[in-house]
């Protein structure tokens, strides 16, 4: 075949993609009228980069943004483990386009629980950054063992290697996270709750009492029944429910929607503590 014919099956393709994209964002317009007065935006909370060393090397922060509008995903929250720094390559890549980007990390507390820090600025969210810098133990990483932990720029050139392993428990316990992460005007969020690993609960057995924390998180395939059934005093609590994607095709595969007036950091807020209306529903 000559590139002329390359060329036409190249351009047929990309109009086929926008036609696509097109649509879903027709059906998300229609979704985000389900209730008068306030919209529905689809989230997933919770996704990794090639940064995380768990991360494949397809999770850049440009395929992340293209592959969640393709599904549809209104709200996409950045949370590498135990870093931030690809939080604002992927706002770059969602500027001019229907996406609104959620900063944050997945945090391995000392107890080895993992939760789940955001921010609404980035001035908090570099002081958090250094706060994790600080406190990741000098453990290395070995990327033949672990995986690689880089940062990319808008060229795809490598700008930063992490040395430390990023999946290491941090030197502060859960309290001292939550602390923090509200000092710095953050949400602070438990994450897959209903997992038998790296969760709260399975690292000590339930979430403590005295802890400051805005929701909870479930994995796919938790149950917000059965948590309540053994865990009562989180009935008050807002349930969100995320992919906790490290490959491209889990991206968007486990949505939370979002009910509130529209995209922003503070109407999160309001929507993980079901303030004036708003609320977070996991499923429509």
């Amino acid at each position: 075949m000559n590139n002329l014919g390359f060329a036409k099956i190249y351009t047929a393709a990309k109009i086929q993609n926008l036609r696509n994209e097109r649509n879903v964002r027709k059906n998300c317009i229609f979704a985000r009228e389900f209730n008068a007065g306030m919209n529905i935006y689809k989230a997933d909370l919770h996704t990794h980069t090639l940064f995380s060393p768990c991360g494949d090397l397809d999770m850049t922060p440009e395929n992340i943004i293209s592959l969640a509008l393709e599904r549809g995903i209104d709200v996409i929250a950045i949370t590498d483990h135990n870093a931030t720094r690809h939080c604002r390559l992927a706002e770059h890549y969602s500027h001019n386009r229907d996406i609104f980007v959620l900063c944050g990390a997945e945090v391995t507390t000392k107890e080895e629980a993992h939760c789940l820090a955001y921010f609404g600025d980035h001035e908090s969210l570099d002081k958090f950054q250094a706060y994790l810098d600080e406190h990741l133990p000098d453990i290395p990483n070995d990327p033949d063992i672990f995986g690689d932990q880089v940062q990319i720029d808008e060229e795809m050139n490598i700008v930063y290697e992490e040395p430390k392993l990023l999946t290491s428990a941090i030197d502060q316990n859960v309290n001292q996270i939550a602390d923090k992460v509200h000092e710095l005007g953050g949400l602070f969020v438990p994450a897959h709750v209903d997992k038998m690993k790296n969760s709260l609960i399975a690292q000590l057995g339930f979430i403590p009492f005295d802890l400051e924390y805005d929701a909870v998180e479930l994995s796919k395939h938790g149950n917000k029944e059965e948590i309540l059934k053994v865990h009562k005093y989180l009935k008050n609590k807002m349930f969100t429910r995320s992919s906790d994607a490290h490959q491209p095709d889990i991206i968007g595969t486990a949505p939370c929607y979002l009910k509130m007036e529209t995209r922003s950091f503070e109407e999160i807020r309001k929507a993980l503590h079901g303030e004036d209306g708003r609320e977070v529903l996991l499923s429509i």
